[in-house]
């Protein structure tokens, strides 16, 4: 555990979408546990699916009979459907003591959190990445996100997502970090930081290793 769900920016050029929602989780059904939806106080049910890393944490600590504070990685299908991968929960004050008491863990080794809170509140998400579309009048904004790859075998594939907002058409093609809040199944705008533009790679230094390849 840490002392927030949203680690603190480490690069100013660093790509990440994630963010906070709360609700109950819902399975598809009994034989289909990882998918489902998270359903939230006004009755949205906005499609998710568990990451393996948090399933067996779910499945032992959390009542899904009960709304929590999940942690989630916003995905856009079909460029339109808000989508959520579910990849942790934040309840310090459950599962602390859980953890304390199931997997004897040292009380010192945990950070102490005193609140299960947090100042930015719920469905809060922060969006790092290029800004690839804007169309102010329509409030239309689409940011690329470039992931790490897990292994050096697979590449990560960058993926989009679309936010409702105004930025203006001339930081096409410029890193922005952005504070976005969920409204219902849209991602809304709150307020966004130009870091820079972003530089093309050249392409000099890949040619010359394929050609070593």
């Amino acid at each position: 555990m840490q002392n927030h769900p949203i680690p603190l920016v480490t690069d100013p050029l660093q790509y990440r979408a994630i963010g906070m929602v709360r609700g109950i989780y819902k399975p598809q059904d009994n034989d289909n546990f990882t998918r489902g939806a998270l359903i939230d106080s006004k009755g949205n049910e906005i499609d998710s699916v568990l990451l393996g890393r948090v399933i067996t944490l779910v499945r032992n600590h959390v009542s899904l009979e009960k709304p929590h504070l999940w942690v989630v990685y916003p995905r856009c299908r079909n460029n339109q459907n808000l989508h959520l991968q579910i990849t942790g929960i934040w309840e310090p004050s459950t599962l602390k003591k859980d953890l304390i008491e199931k997997e004897r863990l040292n009380k010192a080794s945990i950070p102490k959190v005193d609140s299960d809170d947090l100042s930015e509140g719920d469905d809060y998400f922060s969006i790092r990445g290029e800004l690839v579309f804007t169309k102010p009048e329509d409030k239309e904004v689409v940011i690329k996100i470039r992931q790490k790859p897990r292994n050096q075998q697979k590449k990560a594939l960058p993926f989009k997502v679309n936010l409702k907002g105004e930025v203006p058409i001339n930081y096409l093609k410029h890193f922005i970090s952005l504070n976005v809040r969920r409204i219902d199944y849209q991602l809304l705008i709150e307020d966004f930081q130009v870091i820079g533009p972003i530089t093309q790679q050249p392409i000099k230094n890949k040619i010359r290793k394929n050609l070593k390849n």
